[in-house]
């Protein structure tokens, strides 16, 4: 009983199942039985094993998106019991246990009762939701639509504002509608889109949110960014280093935000703020997972990840 199951990567797509200690809290700490963790994107170059990470990760490590219920609590808590349902940020969630600081959790959504709630990435939402200033009224495009690009359209859509969604996926472009995209534009033919989008918004859009981490959907975000407006950057740019058209930022007069933080204060108050979404009703995350996995299946996890089959948005593993 002092053991539990963890995945451990060792990097070239290789991913397994090992048994390992069963993790302790410490003062001001608390032990979460998982239910589940996400499946992240930004995961993939760990998956794939880039030359700067040193393997065999840690057990759990990198998993970042996990909930479930605590089931032992250190020293010097008082906030939280045994039984609680909660979503955590933590780094080792691929796996049957994990341990998070008390001022790292929250209770988990009451419409999540039963079902599977990746809390950090509904967190991620949040806070681009909050720098990104949408507004009633306003037109709104989202470049990209993944799952927290589909997050950040019903959050649009529930504000009122005009959205514009834009994919190259068709299944992508199927969920911005179901979500509430007002129009859902192809990317197959960029220049085609680029004009599609500036006669809908009458020159372009006052608020313009990358959402996909790609040269391209760069691109076509700046390239449909209103003078004067802002254009956020929510996508994970992973993979090497970009080109933008500086030109064009100054001579529209863009504000530009980076929408990723790494302040845990922040991180934990777009957790919160994800959790009364989620209960108002201005989110609905559960359709949007669309694949679940075992544990000891977690490579076909990343497999089915990195190939992005049609019908494929988000992915969780449970143990």
């Amino acid at each position: 009983m002092s053991s539990m199951r963890a995945a451990v990567f060792d990097g070239s797509g290789r991913v397994r199942v090992a048994h390992s200690p069963r993790p302790v809290p410490g003062r001001g700490q608390v032990r979460v039985r998982l239910h589940g963790c996400g499946i992240c994107a930004s995961n993939l170059p760990v998956w794939s094993g880039r030359p700067w990470f040193q393997y065999p990760m840690p057990p759990g490590s990198p998993g970042h998106e996990g909930w479930g219920e605590i089931d032992a609590v250190g020293d010097d808590i008082d906030a939280w019991r045994q039984g609680d349902r909660v979503a955590l940020l933590s780094g080792k969630a691929y796996a049957e246990y994990d341990i998070a600081d008390a001022g790292a959790i929250v209770h988990l959504a009451a419409a999540a009762a039963g079902r599977p709630l990746p809390g950090e990435p509904l967190a991620c939402a949040m806070n681009i939701w909050r720098r990104s200033d949408i507004r009633a009224g306003q037109t709104v495009a989202v470049v990209g639509v993944g799952f927290i690009g589909a997050l950040l359209i019903q959050l649009a859509r529930h504000a009122g504002a005009k959205v514009i969604a834009l994919s190259r996926r068709p299944f992508a472009l199927e969920v911005a509608r179901r979500c509430g995209a007002d129009e859902a534009i192809a990317t197959d033919d960029m220049h085609a889109a680029i004009g599609a989008v500036e006669e809908l918004s009458a020159g372009g859009c006052p608020r313009v949110v990358e959402a996909a981490g790609e040269q391209a959907t760069l691109d076509i975000a700046s390239a449909i960014s209103a003078e004067g407006g802002r254009l956020v950057i929510a996508g994970y740019h992973q993979d090497g280093p970009r080109q933008v058209d500086m030109q064009q930022w100054n001579w529209r007069g863009l504000d530009v935000v980076n929408a990723h933080e790494r302040d845990p204060a922040v991180a934990l108050r777009g957790l919160q703020e994800a959790m009364q979404a989620v209960d108002d009703g201005r989110i609905d995350p559960f359709p949007l997972l669309t694949h679940a996995y075992a544990l000891d299946r977690i490579g076909e996890a990343f497999e089915v990840l990195s190939q992005r089959p049609d019908g494929f948005l988000k992915a969780t593993v449970s143990p």
